[in-house]
């Protein structure tokens, strides 16, 4: 019995050391705003937005966890009437998510 414990007990220690271990490395390696200077995510955006929406979630999910900090910036390069509508959903849905025009990226990355 005593070595069940045993080893119930190096696997507890086991599991608390990986979690440690990625969230040290989760804030490493995540984006902190205040540290400097406004941090933006520019996807580009061209077409229908085939990969619009998967993007934006996935940049809002990590977000979500309020370790990255940042704006989300869709760069319209071309985007078709569908694409629009698909970019329009996602402004709406989301806080922190703006649509600018891919020739004026860097005049709106500069304010």
């Amino acid at each position: 019995m005593n070595a069940f414990w045993q080893i119930l007990l190096v696997l507890l220690a086991a599991v608390g050391l990986l979690a440690v271990g990625w969230l040290i490395f989760g804030k490493l390696v995540t984006p902190v705003a205040g540290s400097g200077g406004p941090v933006y995510a520019v996807v580009p955006a061209s077409g229908d937005g085939e990969h619009l929406e998967q993007d934006v979630k996935g940049l809002l999910w990590l977000r979500g966890g309020e370790l990255a900090r940042f704006t989300i910036v869709i760069a319209d390069g071309g985007l078709s009437a569908t694409g629009r509508r698909v970019a329009a959903a996602l402004l709406t849905g989301s806080r922190g998510v703006v649509l600018c025009p891919l020739e004026q990226l860097e005049t709106y990355l500069r304010t």
